[in-house]
């Protein structure tokens, strides 16, 4: 399985994010404000979960919903976790800060997502994300979150329902059996609950201390041992694989930066290329055929060169909410260039 990881803010995410790939997700109101204050507001983030399963084919094993933060389990659908992680948070956000009045970002920098082995973290994880409610005294007994709206444990002993929560998933690992599967996770939970905040199922953070994921390439180009990654959870083959993967795929992104290829010079070519104007693209011709070429010059500088949405927007002649739909209809199953 190709596995990537975001590893660094100035590398474009989707040089390391890959379909399959096991995700923690943790994401945080900025300045620690709270991102849900009633229940309306809970009711409207699990509504999108479940519409963004459907759009993009992700698979939510374990989620849980606190006052300021919120753990997400995913496995990612086949265009990757970021997609996923964009559309529900982008569209939260709006609501929320519409709702409030309130202008600005909702959620602390980028989310944080952290890469794990399935085995054996999977289930020690689903345990950890599940009891959280439960650490935080928002509910005193394992019966009571059992029947809490707010996180993925009920869904799984079959006390609540969820049709977009993967439950067969997770049972299954316990057992084939359905109601021994339930007695089995229950059994498992129960054993965890005296555990406190697990440091070691959060990440820790080696590339933010290091300064940066080029430093980190630096120190293996030396010779120097770089033996993990906060944000990579697993045994030191896997996490191995990762930091692989991601170094061939950054080192291709520095060699088409390397490359000098300017912006325009792209749009010249591919504008050649088609057989288009490159006059009639700059100026926001509507023509089908220069509509299609453009988003796949949209797709091209962002999803390869990785140029800014707004910059892209002001060499191809709309605005960047138009850029932001043409890279979308390429995504949704438009060519590619």
């Amino acid at each position: 399985m190709s596995l990537f990881i975001s590893l660094c803010t100035n590398v474009p995410t989707f040089l390391y994010d890959a379909p399959g790939v096991l995700h923690h997700v943790m994401v945080r109101g900025v300045e620690g404000c709270r991102i849900f204050r009633d229940e309306q507001d809970r009711e409207d983030f699990v509504f999108r979960i479940g519409r963004q399963v459907e759009k993009t084919g992700t698979k939510v094993l374990a989620w849980a919903l606190m006052d300021t933060h919120v753990h997400l389990l995913n496995i990612s659908g086949p265009q990757g976790i970021s997609k996923f992680m964009r559309c529900l948070l982008t569209g939260y956000a709006v609501g929320y800060n519409l709702k409030y009045g309130r202008h600005g970002h909702l959620f602390q920098n980028r989310y944080k997502s952290i890469v794990c082995e399935e085995e054996p973290y999977l289930l020690e994880l689903v345990r950890y994300i599940h009891l959280n409610p439960l650490r935080a005294g928002m509910v005193r007994t394992l019966e009571e979150l059992e029947g809490y709206a707010w996180c993925g444990h009920g869904a799984l002993t079959g006390k609540r329902r969820s049709d977009w929560q993967e439950t067969g998933y997770v049972l299954r690992q316990f057992n084939e059996e359905r109601g021994k599967a339930i007695r089995g996770y229950r059994k498992f939970v129960e054993e965890g609950k005296g555990q406190g905040r697990r440091l070691d199922l959060v990440g820790g953070g080696l590339i933010r201390s290091l300064g940066g994921w080029s430093q980190v390439l630096s120190l293996r180009d030396s010779g120097e041992n770089v033996p993990h990654d906060g944000r990579i959870l697993g045994g030191g083959d896997f996490v191995e694989e990762v930091l692989e993967e991601a170094d061939r795929n950054l080192r291709r992104q520095l060699r088409l930066k390397g490359r000098t290829k300017s912006i325009d010079r792209v749009i010249t070519e591919m504008c050649e290329e088609d057989g288009v104007s490159e006059g009639e693209l700059r100026n926001g011709g509507q023509r089908k055929r220069v509509s299609e070429l453009r988003a796949r010059v949209c797709y091209h500088l962002n999803h390869e060169l990785g140029i800014a949405m707004a910059e892209i927007a002001r060499h191809v002649g709309v605005c960047a909410s138009a850029v932001v739909k043409s890279i979308q209809k390429i995504e949704s199953g438009g060519k590619k260039s």
